[in-house]
């Protein structure tokens, strides 16, 4: 097939690129930067210049593809507070795409989120058949939009993925949390820690995207879980021990002034399963659990990168 990746260049992209070239596909991916252009190429894969705000480049490589597998996010604005500008310029990428893809029946796939899926009471194992209804809000309204596509003649599917997608190269929560760690002077968790997340390596993430993109039916939700809940306070522990430091408990209300924007997310128990995606694709994980990647020792370099996925 040939795919069209956005996002190609950031961490999930890369590892995803690989996978699909693989598995031998042609892959052309948004390049918003030279860098990412020389990036995808060394790969094997095409280089389009543009970002997620050239919607009539989106449209031209949709109409110029198989199949189309959006990840790219603005996460450097959303992590500085403009969350809203972040969903906003993902829902008019998204539409543009969908506008090529309406009646094809081409698969679109796109990333969400899995943490806090909306009804859930805390603690609660989300599972793929959990918030599917459209609503107002951020990304969920964007991914209950994407489904709703399955009814206009477009194979697609939304692909969930844990706050803890973890791995060499990562630039989101587990990096943001070692960050705090090392700024702070301490890894913290909120309480006994018995909060849990739901992990998953990259490579296993990336590899879920491709078995979506080749054969998920229309209207799937997936969820790229290998770990259904790792418990906070043992992820502040290793990441503790990886830095030399104390693990401590704190207060919610202590944890905004180590992890600000994140302290919220770090103090949710929102386990989740993936018996369904499993059953479904044929899809194992196969990388390490979150615990066994934090000990490799691969997060305490001194260098964190700016976030990119």
């Amino acid at each position: 097939m040939r795919v069209f990746v956005t996002g190609a260049s950031g961490w999930i992209g890369r590892g995803l690129v690989s996978d699909l070239l693989d598995a031998g596909h042609t892959v052309s991916g948004l390049a918003r930067s030279d860098a990412a252009a020389r990036t995808l190429r060394a790969m094997g894969a095409a280089a389009l210049h543009g970002s997620l705000d050239d919607l009539d480049t989106l449209r031209t490589a949709a109409a110029d593809s198989d199949g189309v597998i959006h990840l790219a996010f603005k996460h450097d604005i959303a992590f500085a507070g403009d969350y809203a500008g972040a969903t906003d310029a993902d829902r008019a990428a998204i539409e543009a795409i969908a506008e090529t893809l309406t009646g094809t029946g081409r698969p679109f796939v796109i990333a969400s989120g899995i943490l806090g899926v909306l009804g859930l009471p805390a603690g609660t194992v989300a599972t793929e058949h959990d918030g599917r209804t459209e609503t107002s809000i951020g990304r969920t309204a964007t991914a209950g939009y994407v489904l709703g596509l399955a009814d206009h003649g477009v194979r697609s599917s939304v692909v969930r993925l844990p706050p803890a997608t973890h791995g060499d190269g990562d630039n989101g929560f587990i990096a943001t949390v070692v960050g705090s760690a090392r700024d702070n002077g301490a890894a913290v968790y909120v309480g006994d820690g018995a909060d849990r997340w739901p992990a998953v390596h990259r490579d296993d993430a990336a590899r879920l995207f491709r078995l979506a993109l080749e054969s998920a039916p229309a209207g799937s939700v997936l969820h790229a879980v290998a770990e259904e809940g790792v418990r906070i306070r043992d992820v502040a522990t290793a990441i503790a021990a990886g830095l030399h430091l104390p693990a401590r408990s704190v207060t919610r209300a202590e944890a905004d002034a180590y992890l600000g924007w994140l302290s919220g997310f770090w103090a949710t128990d929102g386990p989740a399963t993936a018996a369904t995606t499993r059953d479904l694709l044929g899809w194992h994980p196969t990388g390490p659990g979150l615990i066994a990647d934090i000990e490799k020792g691969h997060y305490f370099s001194s260098h964190t990168p700016a976030p990119n996925r």
